[in-house]
């Protein structure tokens, strides 16, 4: 199944959870991503009657529980809709290793272009009236941020097509511009990165995402190359990063009783009046700053400012993405 599909079935399916009444073709299609089509032209509409029949038989065939019915005994046109209860799975056990991989799946997943399309399904369903469900996609909020040449370096992998890029390197000021047969992305210590082949260095190369600096760009056509049987792309990225060393130092402030994992971490302690300043070492600002974010107003960032900014600025994110759910 192509990812334009997989993505339509998703958004789909999505808007059909969301709504407490039966949605008719004509309302889907001026809702779900992916079915824009002009209804005054025969073909184009014709077009879309018959990708939309074939998206209800995959539904069907995929076991998902889509019912037709009518929103009131007036409406002459059937809708349709998914009942969240029987959509719904039993609870599955898993081992903890299992449930952290769906987890992480999961989150990737939701990131890649899918929350913001179903989020423009969802404000479109309450522009034309319709009841929504506030509780029934709580599940597709985007909850990883990546980098912005994860989803054309991941495209470009899945496709095999070569990608262009612009790269720096901290012992040089400008950037240059590298070649890649893009393997695929992988996350390590918290950062992204590419794993390829250089066509210019005619050898393995990875490359973190975060200084790639402009647009990814594809060329060529796909299906160019094959990576290696069985590449073990971690591997690749951990041979090349080599050991971490902490050398930097940070202090913070820590509410007093809260914070017991960095407080654990702390090679200095230093009890105040606002709370205990800890001295921390790190290995990468910005992964340790991601890191401070999670314990949030019970850790404040006294020093370097350069991590302080980075905490600063993440939460400011954090708090734009959910001042945009709750207007949805």
């Amino acid at each position: 199944m192509s990812r334009t599909r997989t993505e339509r079935l998703v958004n789909l399916v999505i808007c059909l959870l969301s709504t407490r009444r039966f949605l008719t073709a004509a309302q889907i299609a001026a809702t779900v991503p992916g079915y824009e089509h002009d209804p005054d032209d025969p073909r184009d509409h014709e077009a879309f009657q018959r990708k939309f029949e074939r998206d209800k038989a995959e539904l069907r065939e995929l076991g998902v529980p889509l019912s037709t019915g009518t929103a009131s005994a007036f409406d002459v046109e059937p809708g349709y809709r998914i009942d969240a209860r029987e959509y719904a799975l039993p609870d599955i056990p898993l081992e903890p290793d299992e449930a952290a991989a769906v987890g992480i799946a999961a989150r990737l997943w939701r990131h890649a272009g899918l929350a913001a399309a179903a989020s423009s399904g969802l404000a479109k369903l309450r522009a034309s009236g319709i009841d929504i469900d506030p509780h029934a996609t709580l599940s597709v909020e985007p909850v990883v941020t990546v980098d912005p040449a994860f989803v054309p370096l991941a495209a470009a992998a899945r496709e095999r097509r070569v990608v262009t890029f612009d790269y720096r390197v901290p012992e040089k000021d400008a950037p240059t511009r590298r070649r890649l047969q893009p393997w695929g992305a992988v996350c390590w210590r918290g950062r992204w990165y590419v794993v390829g082949h250089d066509l210019d260095r005619d050898a393995a190369r990875c490359f973190r995402l975060s200084r790639i600096v402009g647009t990814v760009k594809a060329t060529g056509k796909p299906g160019a190359y094959e990576p290696p049987a069985d590449v073990d792309l971690i591997s690749h990225v951990a041979r090349w990063s080599g050991p971490l060393e902490h050398n930097g130092r940070a202090t913070v402030v820590a509410r007093p009783g809260r914070a017991a994992g960095l407080r654990r971490w702390a090679k200095e302690s230093t009890p105040g009046p606002e709370g205990d300043r800890l001295v921390l070492a790190y290995a990468d600002a910005e992964g340790f700053a991601g890191h401070l974010v999670g314990y949030g107003a019970d850790v404040r960032v006294i020093d370097p400012p350069e991590v302080r900014e980075m905490v600063i600025q993440r939460l400011k994110e954090i708090a734009t993405r959910h001042e945009v759910a709750a207007r949805l």
